[in-house]
This record gives structure tokens, sequence and C-alpha cells, in this order.
């Protein structure tokens, strides 16, 4: 069975619903998963929008939210996780801070990839990572990869 990312809160390429946004309570949406291949030591995940600022002319993929070292027996996050498993690292988002910003686009429809990674380490600690400095850190332990697409568009309901 392949690793697969799903939300009871939006469907695939569907939109995000203002609640987790600027505009709503940038709650963090809810978020499961399964199908952790064996050998699993730990999951990561990373939101980012590649669409930044304008889905017309992109010029930075910006970074809402990184976690990393997430138990593999993990099935999922709730809405608006507050207390995260213990071990669990948490990165820097593009707002230069740790947790999740929600989607906030300038102008345009924009699209939030949700990517779940099943590492086959634990990773060290590596503080308060950049994407960049995570990604790193993964390199060559990545048993399985799900993404989830959401969008958003200032306005929507």
């Amino acid at each position: 069975m392949p690793l697969v990312l799903s939300s009871p809160a939006f469907t695939h390429e569907g939109p995000i619903p203002r609640r987790y946004t600027c505009e709503g309570e940038d709650l963090s949406p809810p978020l499961a998963w399964e199908g952790v291949p064996a050998g699993t030591a730990s999951l990561a995940l990373i939101v980012d929008d590649p669409d930044a600022p304008d889905p017309a002319a992109p010029k930075m993929v910006w970074v809402h939210w990184i976690l990393y070292n997430l138990p593999p027996d993990l099935a999922g996050l709730e809405e608006g996780v507050r207390v995260l498993p213990p071990g669990t690292g948490e990165g820097l988002n593009d707002w230069h801070r740790t947790g999740y910003g929600g989607p906030c686009p300038p102008v345009g429809r924009h699209r939030y990839f949700h990517k779940l990674y099943a590492l086959d380490i634990r990773l060290p600690h590596l503080g308060t990572p950049r994407k960049a400095e995570l990604e790193a850190a993964m390199a060559g332990h990545v048993l399985a990869e799900a993404v989830l697409v959401g969008t958003y568009e200032k306005g929507d309901a």
C-alpha cells in the first residue's frame, strides 16, 4: 500500500477552507495518513506554496510549516494541533517562526503542497531548521513520500 496523505477538511487539489487561512482562524488543518512503509523510523512534514507571490509570475516557494521526527506509528495530526508528540522537531517557516502559518496569498489562487516523508532514520536534533536544511538532512533516507495539494485565493468562503 502506498503512503497516502489526506485531510477531512479538503480534497486533493480542492479549496482549503477559510478556517485554516489568515482570513479565518489560521488553524492547521486536520491531516491523516496511512501506508507508512515498514522500516520507517520517523516522519517529516513540509507545507509550502510554490506560487509566491503571484501564480502568474512565481518567484519563490513560501514555506508554511515544517515538522520532523514525528513518530512512525502516528496516523495524523488533529486540527489546530498545539501539543506535538514528544521528540517532534519544528522548523522555521517563512514568517521566521515555528508552527503553522496558513495560506495568505497576496494575489490569485495559490497551491499549497502538504508533503509527508517516511524516513529510514530518526533525524538528529536540527534545532529549528529551514526547509533546505531539513531536506539536506533527509537526503538518502526517504522511503516514501505522499503529497496533498490544496488551493486558496483570498475571498474564498
